[in-house]
This record gives C-alpha cells, structure tokens and sequence, in this order.
C-alpha cells in the first residue's frame, strides 16, 4: 500500500520549471532512491513531499493528507534532512539531539543515535564548531530520533569518509528494519544498491526511469558511460523508453549488513 503518492505536481520558480508533472507512489516500508543531475527537481520534489512548498498544481499526499496542509500530523509522522539544516550556530550536538527528542512520544535515544554516527568525541561541541561531515550527520540524527513513519533524506553522504558514510548506511538500514519509509536522494550509486529497493530517475522535472538499482544503473551507465562503478556522480540521464508506470516494485529488503 502507497503511503506517498505524487500525482502530478508542478512547480515553477519564475520561469524555471523545477517539477513538471511528476506521478510516483512509494509502499510502506520501501526505500526510494530518488536521482539526477544538478537542478532536475529532486530537491525540490522531497520539499512538496515534506509540506515545505507547495506545489502550483497537481497533488501529494502523505499518509492520506496533504502535507502542505496538515503540517502538525506530517511533522509528528515525517522526519527530513536537507542539505541546509539551520540549527542555531550555539546549539551543541547534545542540545540539538534531546531537544528534537522532547517533540515526540517515543524518540530513541538521541545520544546513542549521535554516538552511532561517530559523533561522541563531538557531543559537547557547537554546532558552529561542527565540520561540514559533522554537520551532515548531526542532521541525520536529527531527522531519525523522533523514530518517524517517514524519512526524506537529501544527498545524507555527500562529503563524507568511506567510514562516516558506512556509519551513516548501518543507521538508514536500521531504521528501515524498525519498519520507515525512507526517500533518499542520492548521487551515490553504491549508496543506491546498497539501501534502495527501486530508484526513480528525475530529469528536468520528470521520472525518466522507474527501477530496481541495477535495472536504471545498467540503462543509463551502460548507454553512456555516465554512472562509473562505485561512488560515482550521476551525470546527465538519458531518456528511457520503459515506462515509470512499468517498473515492478519488489518487496522492500531487509538489510544486508558486510
């Protein structure tokens, strides 16, 4: 069953189209990878999702409400990381995780779940104080202590160690153990095959592709040599014939931990 539908949104800044028009729906219990080039529409297509904009026409839906509407359930049943999180520079990393703690009924524990993260030599540190890998962690602890029904999570490794990444990995996979949806925006396509259970490619506003990991990555890397092995960036995705609509969704995995 979908617990987040997309059905055709739109939105524009001026004359740029960001989003034109996109349908998606992700089961419980799935993880969505969601990517694409630079300026495609992801960022933008989680903000819709997450209630954070608005879109100018088409509809989202999130657990059966409008996010954009609903805002008091979507903030108790959505937890998001953006690439800007906009933590006060004097918060320390142990402030910031017991006060998004205190907002819910049953959070984890917010130090243990920072400690996970690599983050225990920094508990006392300010967020200002905080590298950009830091930074980036903290607000993946943030958007999962709250143990939410969802998690919209944008490029959550970039800039990270091959150890903080791994760190960052184990966490997602628990938390999709422990039963969250999770949308995960990524150029990381080791990062896809490791965590997703389908990806859906966006290019100027649109799903261009609707697959397992490997289906899009074979299609698109194969064809030309955009996606490399490994951590590789995604370039520009070509157009593929096969149909969103087409893409079978197999059962969200379990986690396959090294």
């Amino acid at each position: 069953m979908a617990i987040i539908e997309v059905l055709g949104p739109r939105k524009s800044y001026g004359t740029t189209v960001a989003v034109d028009g996109i349908d998606l729906d992700v089961a419980e219990g799935e993880i969505l990878g969601v990517l694409g080039p630079n300026g495609s529409g992801k960022t933008t297509t989680v903000e819709c999702i997450a209630g954070l904009r608005r879109p100018d026409a088409g509809t989202v839906r999130v657990a059966g409400v409008d996010p954009a509407v609903d805002r008091e359930r979507i903030t108790r049943l959505v937890g998001v990381q953006l690439q800007q999180a906009g933590l006060q520079p004097k918060l320390t990393v142990r402030e910031a995780v017991a006060l998004y703690a205190s907002f819910f009924d049953r959070p984890l524990d917010g130090v243990a779940l920072a400690e996970r993260l690599g983050l225990a030599p920094k508990l006392g540190a300010r967020y200002a104080d905080l590298s950009g890998g830091q930074q980036q962690r903290l607000a993946v602890a943030l958007a999962l202590v709250g143990r939410p029904r969802i998690a919209l999570l944008d490029e959550l490794s970039t800039g990270l160690d091959p150890r903080s990444r791994r760190a960052v990995w184990e966490v997602i996979e628990q938390a999709r153990d422990d039963g969250a949806t999770i949308v995960l925006v990524t150029h990381n396509t080791e990062e896809a095959r490791r965590l997703c259970d389908r990806v859906a490619v966006i290019d100027r506003g649109r799903i261009t592709a609707l697959d397992t990991p490997e289906g899009v990555i074979s299609r698109t890397g194969e064809r030309r040599r955009s996606v490399a092995p490994g951590p590789a960036r995604v370039g520009r995705m070509p157009r593929c014939a096969r149909s969103p609509h087409d893409a079978r969704r197999p059962p969200p995995r379990r986690a396959s931990r090294p």
